[in-house]
C-alpha cells in the first residue's frame, strides 16, 4: 500500500488551520485543505503492514489502504469509489469524526498515524468538485413503503440505502430542516450546512420523500405510520439531556448545550431571533461563561462562545486531567485515553479538571457564579478534598455532560417499544428489529449517545436488515 518506504522517509503533516485571531471573527469552516501532491505524499506513508488494523478502528469498516494506494497513484475517483463503497458521507466523517482509524493505525505504534481522515474528506471533496457524485437511482422499484422517523447520520444512511435498492423511503423530521444533530448541535465552523443540503438534494432524486416539521407522535400519528407503510425506522438520537443536580440550577442563565449551539445554527441558517429562540435569545456576548463537561459538546460552547465575543470561558471536567500521551504499548489500536485539545480550546479557554459544580450562584434572579470544590477518585469513588472550595464568576453555564438516551414524550411513548435497561429502545445488531413487528431502530436511538461512524454504520445494517425483513434477501452490504 502506498510507498514501500513512504513511512520511513516521510513525516505526517495534517492539515492546516486559519490562524485563531481571524477564525473567529466568524462561522466559517477554517480548514485548509493541503495541496494535491501533499496529500499523495502523506498516503505513501500508508504501510503494507499486513492486517490493516484501522479497518477495525473504523465502525463503518472503510477499507482505508485500498484509497490511500489510489491516492499515492493519484487515481481519485476509484479512490471515491471506494470510500463510497462502505460510508454514504465522508465530508461529514472527514470534518467531524474523530478518527478512531488513526489511533489504530500500525504506524502509530512507533510514529504518527497516516492522515486517514484528511485524505477522506479531500477524496470525497474532490468528487463533488469534480461532479462525479450524481444520484443512483434504482432500476425498478420494490412496491414496499418504508418510514424512517429521524433524519441524522443513522437515518440518511440508511434511507439512501434502502432507496438505492428500491423502496419508496419517507424521512420524517421534528426539525424545520433535515439533518438532526449534524446541523441543529454540530457548529458551522466545524461543518458547514450547505454539505448537507447537498446530500438532501442527491436523495431527493434518488426517490427519498423529506417530510420536516412533522414529530411522530406530536404532528404526525405513530400508528398511521404502522398502518400506511410496510416497515417503521426509529433513528432519531439521543436527546434528553443530563442535567446538573445542585441548588440554583433552575436559573435562566443555567442552560443546556444544545439549546445553546441550536440558536446560533439556526441564526447562520437565517432564522429571526424569534424563530431561533423559542425561550428567549440566548448567547454568551459580554458574559462570563462556565461550561460543565470536557467533552467535544463541551469543545464547541467553547468555540461558539468565543465566536459571540465571551468576556471569559471557562470549560470544567470532572474527571482528572488525562496524561500528554497515551502509553501505546498499553492502549493501541483501541483509542486512548490522552490529553486532547481542540481547535476551539486553542482560541481560547481556561480549562480545569476535578472539580465538581457545588451551587449556583444568584444575583438579581440570575445567575452569577458557581461554588465548586475539587475532588479525587479512589477505588472508583469520588471524594470531595477538604479545603479546596472555590467559586467562579459566572452569568451563563452551559450544560455539556451527555445525554441519558431519548427523549421518550411523544414519539416512544406512542411506538410502545420496549427499552433497555438505560432508556435506549432495545434492539439487537443483527436484525435491528424492536419488540413491535416491522419496527425497526438504529443509531443513538437504540445504542445511546456516540459517534457520527456508528450511527452511518448501524443506518447502513438497518437498512440491510429492513430489505431482508421485506424481501427475503439483500444485496446491501453490513
Amino acid at each position: 500500500m502506498g510507498k514501500d518506504t513512504g513511512f520511513l522517509e516521510l513525516d505526517r503533516r495534517d492539515r492546516d488551520y486559519i490562524d485563531p485571531s481571524e477564525r473567529v471573527q466568524n462561522y466559517k469552516e477554517f480548514v485548509v485543505q493541503p495541496e494535491e501532491a501533499e496529500l499523495k505524499s502523506q498516503a505513501s506513508r500508508c504501510m503494507d503492514c499486513g492486517i490493516p488494523y484501522c479497518h477495525n478502528g473504523c465502525p463503518v469498516n472503510n477499507i482505508i489502504p485500498d484509497w490511500n494506494h489510489l491516492v499515492y497513484e493519484g487515481d481519485w475517483k476509484n479512490a471515491l469509489e471506494v470510500l463510497h463503497s462502505t460510508n454514504n458521507f465522508p465530508e461529514f466523517t472527514g470534518r467531524v469524526c474523530p478518527a478512531p482509524c488513526e489511533a489504530s493505525c500500525t504506524l502509530n505504534i512507533i510514529d504518527q498515524p497516516v492522515t486517514i481522515k484528511s485524505i477522506e474528506c479531500a477524496i470525497v471533496d474532490r468528487g463533488w468538485e469534480e461532479g462525479w457524485i450524481k444520484p443512483q437511482i434504482a432500476e425498478k422499484q420494490t412496491g414496499k413503503a418504508v418510514a424512517v422517523i429521524g433524519s441524522g447520520a443513522a437515518g440518511l444512511a440508511c434511507a439512501q440505502q434502502l432507496a438505492r435498492t428500491g423502496h419508496a423511503v419517507t424521512v420524517f423530521e421534528k426539525s424545520d430542516r433535515i439533518g438532526g444533530l449534524l446541523r441543529y448541535g454540530i457548529p458551522d465552523f466545524k461543518m458547514e450546512k450547505h454539505l448537507i443540503n447537498r446530500r438532501g438534494v442527491q436523495m431527493e432524486a434518488e426517490g427519498v420523500t423529506f417530510k420536516t416539521s412533522a414529530e411522530v407522535g406530536v404532528e404526525v400519528s405513530f400508528k398511521a405510520l404502522q398502518e400506511n407503510f410496510d416497515a417503521v425506522v426509529l433513528s432519531g438520537g439521543a436527546e434528553e439531556p443530563r442535567l446538573l443536580d445542585i441548588p440554583g440550577a433552575e436559573l435562566p442563565g443555567v442552560r443546556a448545550a444544545m439549546e445553546f449551539l441550536t440558536q446560533q445554527n439556526k441564526r447562520n441558517a437565517g432564522d429571526d431571533e424569534v424563530r431561533a429562540a423559542p425561550r428567549g435569545t440566548l448567547t454568551a456576548t459580554d458574559k462570563h461563561v462556565i461550561v460543565i463537561g470536557g467533552g467535544d459538546t463541551g469543545s464547541d460552547c467553547v468555540g461558539t462562545s468565543n465566536r459571540q465575543g465571551a468576556k471569559s470561558v471557562t470549560q470544567l471536567e470532572i474527571m482528572p486531567q488525562p496524561p500528554e500521551k497515551e502509553d501505546k504499548a498499553l492502549t493501541w489500536p483501541d483509542w486512548p485515553m490522552k490529553m486532547r485539545t481542540s481547535s476551539s480550546h486553542e482560541e481560547g479557554a481556561a480549562r480545569d479538571w476535578s472539580v465538581l459544580a457545588k451551587r449556583v450562584i444568584e444575583q438579581d434572579g440570575d445567575v452569577a457564579g458557581l461554588e465548586c470544590v475539587r475532588v479525587e477518585w479512589k477505588d472508583r469513588q469520588m471524594v470531595e478534598v477538604e479545603g479546596t472550595e472555590f467559586t467562579l464568576p459566572a452569568d451563563l453555564i452551559l450544560l455539556a455532560m451527555g445525554f441519558t438516551g431519548p427523549r421518550r414524550r411523544g414519539l416512544l411513548d406512542r411506538a410502545g417499544v420496549e427499552l433497555d435497561g438505560r432508556g435506549n429502545v432495545a434492539a439487537d445488531t443483527s436484525d435491528y428489529t424492536t419488540s413491535e413487528k416491522n419496527v425497526f431502530a438504529c443509531g443513538d436511538m437504540r445504542r445511546g449517545q456516540s459517534l457520527i461512524v456508528w450511527a452511518i454504520r448501524e443506518g447502513r445494517q438497518c437498512a440491510r436488515a429492513v430489505d431482508e425483513a421485506l424481501m427475503g434477501v439483500s444485496d446491501l452490504p453490513r
